[in-house]
């Protein structure tokens, strides 16, 4: 259980991990998700509801088909030169703005804000990370107001369902672990047009205490006899396990200009509180073997730290054609005291494009993609001495907006 929420809490907030989806529709992967100031795509019900309130009056409904690669990351040290596996996933997401009932805009968006695999089959790695997977789901309804003809606010509600999976094999010690969750949180937006050109917002995602319920079965061979049963003395459990920890918050400060060409650039400042994440601890239930316990209930510092990420976008509007470019610098919360196999971060920069194509009054179609690339990285630590590469991610979207 404790890799499991180790999953969803790297992945649950916009930050450059390899679980993380920050891009849930067309116009987040086109513009690097520099899409909150100036949202007036059916995604704004996701990414700032608050600009419901300036949408054309009108029902809207995107329905998006993402494509997610990820690389063969490779780690090399002195006594290793090993691969992870390739991932490839499938991920729908759906969003809906309501036309205006009483002055009032309503959202639902339905996406994976998670839901990744890394996957080894070498040692050292499967000693602590053979599989990570997690899928995710979750159900964010958003309600926007006006406030005069300048600013709008909105607020949600954040439903996340989450399943794991992880495994890891050594030649004295193995887990096998799954557990599901159901945990909730909110989110506020603020969007001001101060003029027709400019937009400015501001908003917030709310930190979530993940708990995840589930089993676990642990086994583990004494070769030392450190417990007491003799030398080569085998303990083993399966017992129900839980553990609760922190989802950070996330704040987002954007502005966006239109120029008279009808190119929009926009610039979003973007906060991960990451600090909230100390450490990683679990409890296991009544049946557990006391010798398993000690062996894997230790908690294990994290000691992560805030982070922050710049996006910029630029959106270029023709007669029936839309053009879409984006940028974002990332930087990594994981220190190097701490890094691991189950998720070797590094910081990154990412660029994408995408276009829409007006097919007539109701409908849009849309093609985007956005490429990650990673930064090396060296670690040094009490479990690694070597270094990670080639931990790119390659992004394609494709959706189909239809307003009524």
């Amino acid at each position: 259980m404790k890799n499991i929420i180790l999953l969803l809490i790297l992945s649950s907030s916009l930050f450059a991990g390899g679980y993380k989806i920050p891009e849930t529709s067309l116009n987040s992967v086109a513009l690097s998700a520099a899409n909150i100031a100036h949202s007036s795509s059916a995604d704004a019900a996701y990414y700032n509801p608050a600009n419901m309130v300036f949408m054309k009056n009108e029902a809207v409904m995107e329905a998006n088909l993402i494509y997610i690669g990820l690389s063969d990351v490779n780690y090399k040290s002195d006594t290793a030169d090993i691969d992870s596996k390739k991932e490839n996933f499938f991920v729908p997401s759906l969003h809906y703005v309501s036309g205006d009932v009483n002055g009032a805009r309503f959202g639902l968006s339905i996406v994976s804000p998670a839901g990744l695999s890394k996957r080894w089959s070498e040692a050292p790695a499967i000693y602590s990370a053979e599989e990570f997977t997690l899928k995710t789901v979750e159900l964010n309804p958003t309600v926007a107001l006006p406030i005069g003809d300048k600013v709008a606010v909105a607020v949600g509600i954040r439903a996340i369902y989450s399943e794991g999976v992880v495994k890891s094999t050594s030649a004295i010690a193995s887990r096998d672990m799954s557990g599901d969750s159901i945990d909730f949180g909110y989110n506020l937006a603020l969007s001001y047009k101060p003029t027709a050109e400019l937009d400015l917002a501001l908003t917030y995602r709310s930190k979530i205490d993940l708990s995840i319920d589930g089993d676990a079965t642990l086994f583990y061979r004494d070769m030392t006899n450190a417990f007491g049963g003799g030398a080569g003395a085998a303990y083993s459990s399966t017992s129900s396990a839980s553990v609760s920890a922190p989802v950070p918050a996330l704040l987002n400060v954007a502005v966006a200009y239109t120029l008279p060409s009808d190119t929009t650039l926009e610039f979003v400042y973007e906060k991960n509180f990451w600090h909230s994440y100390g450490e990683l601890d679990f409890n296991y239930g009544g049946d557990v073997n006391a010798v398993t316990n000690i062996v894997f209930g230790a908690p294990i510092a994290k000691s992560w730290k805030d982070t922050d990420a710049f996006r910029f976008g630029v959106t270029q509007k023709l007669e029936k054609l839309t053009l879409m470019g984006g940028l974002v610098i990332d930087e990594s919360p994981v220190p190097n005291s701490t890094i691991g196999f189950e998720l070797p971060d590094s910081d990154s920069m990412s660029v994408s494009f995408g276009t829409k194509y007006q097919i007539n009054e109701s409908l849009n179609i849309g093609l985007a993609a956005l490429y990650s690339m990673r930064e090396d990285r060296a670690v040094s630590n009490s479990s690694l001495n070597g270094e990670f590469s080639n931990s790119n991610v390659l992004i394609i979207s494709s959706a189909i907006e239809y307003k009524f």
